[in-house]
């Protein structure tokens, strides 16, 4: 027999619309629901004592825990924040809870015959710990109360629970796994923002190759997947899904542009007429949307137009070639800024003497600091302040490794441009064209100036510092990887993301030095020379030191960032993508890799997506990656340039032994 619904006793002035004791009807949910991911979503809360549910009104509850306190335990919002970390052991880790929450979100997919057909999907919050018997309570529970036309799902908020959840039938307990509910969404969030300009909508890469060299800053560039040389522009689409870790990405991230996947861009365009057209861009997390202009809009030149970054002048003196674990962050004007990274990570790891609980340190109202949720996720609740920084040095020392390798100065750069006559006349001509902004000549004299740097033989004394670089390396014959390390790279507003060449099936002396080359010319590239131009940073003052490492062969591949891309106010998750080998594969397209969200306050993870092997990987494995977010984290503390907030672009790799190394540590843009 249905109940009959009733307000919740003391409603706001804007009217609480929070039910209690009803059943839920789809009309219902609609007039209680909010929007979250594009999808419709209630939260509930069951109150297992006195067997009755709570439906409440998004618009006047948006938090769980603070209509639990105020409206049934009656505490004050001062009482709820001074208690704020006991409160939520006891309404989401503790077993004997009174309290169930979640949130029901609305879906549709298609019957047999083709008609749109709703369902509904049940989880908890992303750090709930409820063990098998309680989640199958809390669905059965719902379950009863939900219109029986309306198909219900549970989703597990977190591996614990995929894990507690495999004892149990799904026939007693229908579920639906993360990647399968959102790996095939309509429209994904990669980067937050709005932009007006022209849609130029390319269907395949001869389209866009053909019309690249006309694009401006007022067009935005919609294709399957964007090549990572894309000019810089106002806004992005992909149609084809892709990661917020990829390079195009990273470069939307730092030019503060919207991107998204728009897998119905096609319909888009034909109804409303979009391809060429002036729209308004807008991507939010809630929502993504192209709205067609009837007039061209008066637009202003973008303020990077009057932009200009200034990089510290590079030290060109008798710096000699350097093992990477002897180098340290000030040494990025002679060596560039990856590799004085490297060097520091080196520093942080043998010498254990770096604070990196500063990020738990920092007050987040109203907490005073997170350090107690730090020493629970290093097995050490009850350690002082001292402790827990020596346990994070031992907990990063343990997890990971830093690469060996050698740093090449700048300096071996300068002299082998200046040894030649001709590319010194090559660059001069280059200078005057960016000084006079002569644009469209910029293309062919970094092109003629790319060839004659491969033409170009090395000095002797440049060859000589080169092939004695590494001696040991060379030795055995083995696989190396030569990367760059520009002093014009990894700057706020500027980030260089996939800008730079580094080549990683180098073998010999012979080739060894080609690559060497390569990765210098790199720096001459047409869109390297227009992307610093843009950004304000003089071509005298740019140079390119050197990386060279021994390969280490690796099973699995990727990169992780200290923050959530698409949810920059979440500061409890990092985000990790990965593929097996090598981690240029997550940033270049090539592949869609698996896809992770690590929550590195209250713990636990959860799968984003499974990439294209179409299989999540093995429990072990994700409890490994686990481990690398939280060290991810914890390094943030050092390599923040005191800002415990500023995010890391971490590339890792982990080998056929499960040993994590780091080959890069760099700012993620912002």
């Amino acid at each position: 027999m249905t109940r009959a619904p009733h307000v919740a006793d003391v409603p706001d002035t804007a009217g609480d619309r929070t039910v209690v004791g009803a059943n839920l009807s789809l009309p219902l949910f609609r007039a209680l629901s909010g929007v979250l991911a594009g999808h419709p979503y209630l939260k509930v809360v069951v109150d297992r004592s006195e067997d009755t549910w709570h439906l409440l009104d998004t618009r006047v509850h948006p938090f769980h825990a603070d209509y639990i306190a105020t409206r049934l335990l009656g505490m004050s919002m001062d009482e709820l924040d001074t208690e704020l970390d006991a409160f939520n052991t006891s309404v989401y880790t503790a077993p004997d809870r009174r309290f169930l929450l979640g949130v029901l979100s609305l879906h549709s997919d298609e019957d047999a015959e083709g008609a749109e057909r709703p369902f509904l999907v049940l989880e908890t919050t992303e750090a709930d710990t409820m063990r098998a018997a309680l989640l199958e309570e809390f669905y059965h529970y719902v379950r009863a109360r939900v219109d029986g036309r309306l198909p219900l799902l549970l989703k597990p908020a977190n591996h614990w629970q995929e894990h507690e959840l495999a004892s149990v039938s799904e026939t007693r307990v229908p579920r639906i796994l993360s990647q399968e509910l959102f790996g095939n969404r309509t429209r994904t969030c990669l980067n937050p923002g709005v932009a007006e300009g022209r849609l130029r909508y390319f269907r395949d890469p001869a389209e866009y190759r053909s019309a690249a060299p006309q694009l401006g800053w007022a067009d935005i560039v919609a294709m399957a997947c964007l090549p990572d040389d894309v000019p810089r522009v106002a806004g992005f689409v992909n149609t084809r899904p892709t990661t917020p870790l990829s390079h195009t990405n990273v470069l939307a991230s730092g030019w503060g542009i919207p991107n998204a996947i728009v897998r119905d861009l096609d319909d888009l365009v034909r109804r409303d007429g979009l391809d060429g057209a002036w729209v308004r861009y807008r991507v939010s997390e809630d929502a993504i949307t192209l709205e067609r202009l009837s007039d061209a809009p008066v637009l202003e030149r973008p303020v990077w137009h009057q932009q200009r970054i200034s990089i510290d002048t590079p030290l060109l003196d008798d710096a000699p070639v350097m093992a990477l674990h002897r180098l340290r962050r000030a040494d990025r004007d002679s060596y560039g800024t990856k590799a004085a990274n490297l060097g520091e990570l080196h520093h942080v790891l043998d010498s254990r003497t770096a604070d990196l609980t500063a990020f738990y340190a920092r007050p987040r109202p109203p907490r005073p600091d997170l350090l107690a949720h730090l020493a629970l996720r290093l097995g050490e609740p009850e350690a002082p302040v001292e402790r827990l920084r020596a346990a994070a040095a031992e907990r990063v020392a343990a997890t990971v490794r830093a690469p060996e390798g050698v740093a090449l100065p700048f300096r071996l750069h300068h002299l082998f441009l200046t040894s030649s006559p001709a590319l010194q006349q090559g660059i001069g001509k280059l200078k005057m064209a960016l000084e006079l902004d002569v644009l469209d000549v910029i293309d062919s004299l970094c092109l003629d100036l790319q060839r004659l740097m491969h033409s170009t033989p090395l000095p002797d004394a440049v060859a000589r510092a080169v092939s004695g670089a590494a001696p040991d390396l060379l030795a055995d014959g083995r696989r190396l990887v030569v990367r760059s390390s520009s002093n014009a790279e990894d700057l706020p507003g500027f980030s260089a993301a996939g800008i730079y060449d580094s080549v990683t099936t180098v073998r010999g002396e012979e080739q060894l030095l080609d690559a060497v080359r390569q990765v210098w010319t790199s720096l001459l590239s047409p869109r390297s020379v227009r992307l610093r131009h843009e950004a304000g940073i003089v071509l005298d003052d740019t140079y390119m030191g050197v990386i060279i490492q021994r390969y280490e062969p690796a099973d699995l591949g990727g990169v992780l960032v200290t923050c959530n891309p698409t949810r920059r106010e979440d500061f409890r998750n990092v985000y990790v993508n990965c593929t097996a080998g090598s981690p240029e594969r997550v940033v270049d397209g090539t592949v869609l890799p698996h896809q992770y969200l690590y929550n590195t306050v209250e713990g636990g993870g959860r799968t984003v997506d499974v990439g294209s092997s179409g299989e999540d990987l093995p429990s072990d494995t994700r409890a490994k990656l686990g481990e690398l977010a939280l060290v991810g984290r914890l390094l943030q503390s050092h390599f923040s340039a005191g800002d415990p907030d500023g995010a890391l672009d971490i590339e890792w790799l982990m080998t056929a032994e499960g040993a994590f190394h780091l080959v890069q540590v760099r700012p993620y843009a912002r």
